[in-house]
């Protein structure tokens, strides 16, 4: 992996991915009591995290179809794609049922990332791509675990077990790829930068802006939550994606 990478990880690289560095600190303090239970300050950070990872790493994989030159790249492109559409779907579900305000857009470190991988193309798209989406998932892991083993609330512990799945899937394919620098990764992950915490956090949508939709893929194998007793319906995804991905997330 090239010095460029190298220079990149450490400028951006600690990842916010579902708010690592928000949720290891965040207080435990009960803001609600709901039907599902409590439900803390990291209960809904998490929400909004995991919600701010699809914003960015969806439109990842649609550019990864677009741009990656191996076939690895390409299959780690659709799991993000399918992925992330259907934990957008459970997070779009559970945030009114919690009382819990959604961003539309990732943080200003998440849409750094965005950024960058727009502006290359080739090996180096590839390699960037397969190290910074292995390394911001790797960092999340525990964070996930934490909430998952912590929370009081059962719809926090859904999303947690829904999230995790999806993690370490995204983790595997990107392992795939053969591109993976464990060295520089693993490295990024237990010895992050300081960052500020605006450039962590993504802002709150303005009022009336329609809610970011991110569609689900024609052949999606990922499913939204179930809520239990929610009335049954024969599909529980938006409508199919256009055939041709485009580079930003559905307005619906």
């Amino acid at each position: 992996m090239g010095g460029a990478l190298a220079l990149t990880l450490a400028a951006l690289a600690y990842p916010s991915m579902l708010g690592v560095s928000t949720v290891a600190t965040a207080q435990t303090r009960i803001i609600a009591n709901t039907q599902w239970g409590p439900l803390t300050e990291q209960d809904r950070d998490f929400v909004v995290k995991v919600r701010a990872a699809g914003l960015w790493e969806y439109p990842l994989g649609q550019i990864g179809l677009q741009k990656g030159s191996s076939a690895g790249v390409k299959e780690a492109s659709k799991h993000l794609i399918d992925g992330h559409a259907a934990l957008d779907a459970s997070c779009r579900k559970i945030a009114p049922m919690l009382n819990i305000t959604i961003p539309n857009v990732a943080s200003p470190q998440q849409e750094g990332f965005v950024t960058q991988l727009k502006g290359e193309t080739g090996k180096a798209f590839d390699t960037d791509f397969a190290n910074i989406l292995r390394m911001t998932h790797g960092s999340i892991f525990n964070a996930i675990a934490k909430i998952r083993s912590t929370t009081k609330n059962s719809l926090i512990r859904s999303l947690a077990d829904q999230a995790n799945d999806t993690v370490l899937d995204h983790m595997t394919v990107m392992e795939k790829t053969g591109l993976v620098d464990f060295d520089q990764t693993i490295f990024q992950q237990t010895t992050p930068p300081k960052l500020p915490s605006d450039n962590l956090t993504p802002p709150a949508p303005d009022p009336g802006q329609p809610q970011v939709v991110l569609t689900p893929p024609p052949n999606a194998t990922s499913t939204p939550l179930a809520i239990p007793g929610e009335p049954a319906s024969p599909s529980t995804r938006e409508d199919p994606a256009p055939a041709e991905p485009s580079p930003t997330p559905t307005v619906g």
